[in-house]
């Protein structure tokens, strides 16, 4: 048995700025959530983490297959 920890959620999307307020999709969770932040997905990477909740918005199609 693994004590890792589970994954963060993850959302699939379809555009490289997205909000999240960490409860939009709890009923009633407004209480629960966090500050609504705006995340840039970086085309390159194909997706990005939210610093306050640790969700994971994943760009659908992935990312653009950029060179680092």
């Amino acid at each position: 048995m693994s004590s890792q920890p589970t994954a963060p959620e993850t959302v699939t999307v379809t555009s490289t700025r997205v909000a999240c307020d960490g409860a939009s999709d709890i009923p009633g969770g407004a209480a629960l959530g966090h500050p609504r932040v705006f995340i840039e997905i970086d085309p390159d990477l194909g997706y990005a983490d939210c610093g306050y909740c640790d969700r994971r918005f994943v760009l659908q199609g992935g990312a653009t297959g950029g060179h680092h």
